[in-house]
């Protein structure tokens, strides 16, 4: 399926259902051009995953939103809830890693967790 550019009108509905890892780049760094092909690589061989491309150059209000200070950074969701967040260069074994986490992860738990945190905030 290979990974989707996504943009602020598309983040949303990206995000919402099931499994989606987003990575966050930009054109100019070398860590994100060497970790591209390792993500666009794990998209093929994970078809009911969501993987999306965000370029933190095209969508800074995104970017700030999730706090982005180092790229690549991956962003991981499970149903709509951002569960992981990880600045660097990820490995080819860690990330086929974080899809197996993932794909046992309760998404109800996290939905729960997520809206406590919330009101801790609040």
């Amino acid at each position: 399926m290979g990974a989707v550019e996504l943009t602020a009108a598309s983040f949303e509905k990206t995000i919402e259902k099931g499994i989606a890892l987003l990575d966050v780049w930009a054109s100019w760094c070398p860590p994100c051009r060497a970790f591209g092909p390792v993500f666009e690589a794990a998209s093929e061989q994970n078809p009911d995953i969501v993987f999306g491309k965000l370029n933190s150059d095209e969508e800074p209000e995104l970017a700030a939103r999730f706090q982005i200070r180092a790229i690549p950074t991956v962003l991981a969701f499970k149903e709509g809830n951002l569960v992981f967040a990880r600045p660097g260069f990820l490995p080819r074994p860690g990330l086929d890693s974080l899809i197996d986490v993932l794909r046992t992860l309760d998404a109800k738990t996290c939905s729960r967790e997520a809206k406590a945190r919330a009101a801790a905030r609040s």
